[in-house]
């Protein structure tokens, strides 16, 4: 059965065109997972199937009577609210049932015969209401909920002093609790923990509902989608697998379409050729018939259904260059204790670093694992016998809430303080790093999470450093600057220390693993794959 269907829809904003001629159906319990560059249109999309924003052109059907849940990326701030609120918002009338069952039961115990009498009559009463209403059934389906997002510690929480992915997850559950049939999960993935991603993949699964997913998360989209729509040049192209299935067939895709575009560029040009010979050979002959063949094939060559050049994407140019090479030993760590306000978080931490290996920290959300990078930096600069640098080591670092010291200066600007070379080629080399002219002269707070990334990307590449530091440096990126900077580091002849909750990047970068369990680091050899069939056995 249909769920959804898009038809020749069109979306601009202004004189930009986001979306043109989108067309694809979503059935019962599909799992439709929308991929593209970051402003290419997936979240208006999503905007536009909940009727939150409207289309210029075409149509959108959506099943008569069936209910839509939408996870927005940016999530409501719910002011004063503490979670128990939050995911009982549609179902208040449950709650206020079931806090006056509670007081009932209270007062009654406390109650003398007299009072005892009228109290369990409006108990009863109040039961009664409660049962029948199904109020009983609903109540078991929120606890289980609840159970299953583990929010049962967090239900007095206000919703503000939450981390970013405890909201997440109480988001996420409040969309469960009402259980619509149809799910949009704008970006459901961000600021969760490893655990936690393989969790939700999982519960997800089990829903067996129709979803329609955004998400950078390579990894999330292989193990859970079952068709993949990928937009690139305001257009659709569908795709019925995973992401990596929709990656290998979009490429041979795009490989088919440019060689039929040559293909037939030379046939035009075959055909000007033979018009143009049969034109000079009429006029010197004065035969008609030439004139008369030309005109046919001119004829053809203008109904001819001719093909557009496809567009080539230029890859912003990632390449991260050594200045000077360290020695073998890059960064050893001998007994060290990590506190924090009197809590213990790491103890007895020992690792060593080499030269050349790509190491990826890994572990839950609050086990130290910024902390630690922090600590290694800090202890760097104070000589701390405990944590000690390698020869010749130079560190590059890019923390995981990426900060400027001036907001209110531009990025022109910036770029200016530690660029080596002329201002020309420093504007060249921000137009290959998708900064064109129109926007180097945008203030560093006015960037989007995506640019701030690539800005300090930038800095790290003139920096050359031989040590890179990463802390969660592909948040805010999209999937294909992701790709590019895996090529990057896995050419870097450095040595890199990176966190990550990325699986897919993961994969592709890490020599090493290194995982924060029960307050110490145990060590894996090899990539995340590697690592998860070390711990199952």
């Amino acid at each position: 059965m249909i769920e959804i269907g898009i038809n020749n829809v069109n979306k601009s904003f202004g004189e930009n065109e986001i979306l043109k001629n989108i067309n694809f159906t979503v059935s019962t319990g599909e799992i439709v997972s929308f991929v593209g560059s970051n402003g290419s249109g997936k979240s208006t999309l999503l905007k536009i199937i909940a009727k939150e924003e409207p289309i210029d052109a075409g149509s959108l059907s959506i099943r008569n009577s069936a209910t839509i849940g939408y996870l927005k990326q940016e999530l409501p701030t719910y002011e004063g609210k503490i979670v128990e609120d939050i995911l009982y918002e549609s179902k208040t009338e449950i709650l206020e049932m079931e806090k006056k069952l509670r007081k009932y039961e209270r007062k009654m115990q406390k109650a003398t015969n007299e009072e005892l009498e009228p109290l369990l009559k409006k108990y009863g009463d109040l039961q009664e209401k409660y049962f029948s209403s199904n109020s009983y059934k609903i109540a078991i389906h929120i606890e289980k909920v609840i159970q299953d997002f583990k929010l049962k510690k967090l239900l007095k929480t206000p919703f503000c002093s939450l981390s970013g992915g405890e909201k997440r997850m109480v988001s996420l559950a409040a969309l469960m609790i009402l259980n619509p049939d149809i799910l949009l999960l704008d970006e459901p993935t961000n600021h969760l923990d490893i655990d936690t991603l393989e969790w939700l993949e999982s519960y997800l699964k089990e829903q067996k509902k129709t979803m329609i997913l955004v998400s950078h998360d390579r990894y999330f989209l292989d193990h859970i989608a079952t068709k993949t729509i990928l937009f690139e040049n305001k257009t659709a192209h569908i795709f019925n697998g995973n992401y990596t299935y929709a990656l290998e067939n979009f490429e041979k895709q795009k490989s088919k379409e440019q060689e039929e575009y040559k293909n037939q560029q030379k046939q035009i040009q075959s055909m000007q050729t033979t018009i143009k010979k049969l034109r000079e050979w009429g006029k010197i002959g004065d035969n008609e018939l030439f004139f008369r063949r030309a005109k046919n094939i001119e004829k053809r060559l203008e109904k001819m259904d001719k093909k557009e050049k496809p567009q080539q994407i230029q890859d912003i140019p990632v390449s991260f260059e050594v200045k000077t090479r360290s020695g073998k030993d890059v960064l050893r760590i001998e007994g060290l204790d990590i506190d924090i306000k009197d809590r213990s978080l790491l103890k007895k931490v020992y690792l060593n670093i080499k030269y050349q290996e790509k190491v990826c920290l890994i572990g839950k959300n609050g086990t130290g694992k910024s902390t630690l990078i922090q600590t290694i930096l800090e202890c760097i600069k104070k000589e701390n016998p405990r944590i000690r640098i390698g020869s010749k080591v130079s560190i590059g670092y890019i923390p995981q809430n990426i900060q400027f010291s001036n907001t209110k200066e531009t990025l022109f600007s910036f770029t200016k303080s530690f660029y080596n070379g002329e201002e020309n080629h420093l504007r060249s080399a921000l137009a290959k790093f998708h900064f064109p002219k129109n926007t180097i002269f945008k203030k560093i707070e006015q960037l989007s999470g995506g640019e701030k990334v690539r800005l300090k990307l930038f800095e790290l590449i003139e920096k050359k450093a031989n040590f890179l530091i990463l802390d969660e440096v592909t948040n805010h990126i999209d999937i294909k600057t992701k790709e590019i900077l895996e090529e990057a580091l896995l050419q870097f002849q450095g040595t890199i220390l990176f966190i990550s909750h990325d699986r897919y990047f993961i994969n592709k970068i890490a020599t090493k693993i290194l995982s924060i369990e029960k307050e110490t680091i145990k060590e894996y050899l090899g990539n995340y794959e590697d690592y998860k069939q070390n711990t199952k056995n």
